[in-house]
């Protein structure tokens, strides 16, 4: 709750005018509880989580012959209509009653770290660096976090849920047993840690973790993605190797860029995959032209 009664002492409190963000921002959240504020992000994630696949298993189930084109899987699985809703229930039923709690008892540690509900807000350019930074942060520590997994026992203890689906898709993202999506918060929340931010971009944070779980479990790789353009960026196709795999895969373990597994060697069991991919097409070309 800010702690201005008008708009007027929040500006004099500020010494400016209130941005068009910030008067938006004002007339939202002046009279609602800071724990009312942060509440928002579960909403928020159910609608990214259940939405953006949606939209994915619509294309593939509606039109099955333009999805096969861009599918990296297309002799793999094809889920049916109930596969894909058995996959969403299956995440939500225990995704829900695990993350109300979590909201519930994270809130004083949002505090705490200093996540800031009011005013002024961040400046572009600050969100931009802190939301940089909290990517680079993740990455590398959910690279070795997904290392982990892959060894024996929490493979066979935990990891090997993610793995049911060896084609994935966007439903997939979050389909993980319950102690993984607890591990797996603590490299999301280090970057706020060690750069607290504004609850804007502490919402915005969680909304890109999320899309770009849904882009690299969703299984197609469309050639007008926008995060082509991304140095670095991993993406579906480097990710879906690594579930095409399944249980012995030692490769591909990053979850956003790929620098990690080329600084570290885990990544040139694809290199040889795409290279043999390349032959074998150039070869096909050939034959045709024949």
């Amino acid at each position: 709750m800010l702690p201005y009664a008008t708009a007027s002492d929040a500006e004099a409190a500020l010494r400016r005018a209130m941005t068009r963000a910030e008067a938006a921002w004002f007339r939202y959240t002046a009279a609602k509880a800071d724990y009312y504020l942060y509440y928002h992000t579960v909403a928020v994630l159910l609608a990214v989580y259940t939405l953006l696949p949606l939209m994915l298993a619509l294309l593939e189930l509606g039109a099955p012959a333009v999805a096969l084109r861009y599918k990296l899987q297309p002799r793999g699985a094809r889920l049916s209509p109930a596969g894909f809703l058995r996959c969403y229930t299956d995440t939500a039923r225990f995704l829900l009653p695990l993350a109300a709690p979590v909201q519930l008892l994270s809130y004083p540690a949002v505090k705490m770290l200093g996540i800031r509900m009011g005013l002024p807000l961040p400046s572009a350019g600050e969100m931009a660096a802190q939301l940089l930074m909290y990517l680079l942060v993740e990455d590398y520590l959910s690279y070795w976090v997904h290392r982990l997994m892959h060894t024996k026992w929490c493979y066979d203890n935990i990891h090997h849920v993610h793995h049911e689906y060896t084609a994935p898709n966007g439903f997939v993202a979050p389909y993980m047993h319950w102690t993984e999506v607890l591990i797996l918060t603590v490299p999301t929340v280090v970057g706020p840690v060690i750069a607290p931010c504004h609850m804007i971009t502490f919402g915005i944070w969680f909304v890109i973790v999320a899309i770009s779980a849904i882009e690299t479990h969703c299984g197609y790789n469309f050639p007008f993605n926008p995060t082509k353009l991304i140095p670095f960026w991993g993406g579906a196709e480097f990710h879906d190797y690594h579930h095409y795999l399944g249980w012995n895969c030692q490769s591909n373990f990053a979850t956003v860029f790929t620098y990690c597994d080329y600084l570290y060697g885990t990544n040139n069991a694809f290199r040889r995959h795409k290279a043999g991919q390349a032959k074998l097409k150039m070869v096909s070309e050939k034959n045709v032209e024949k």
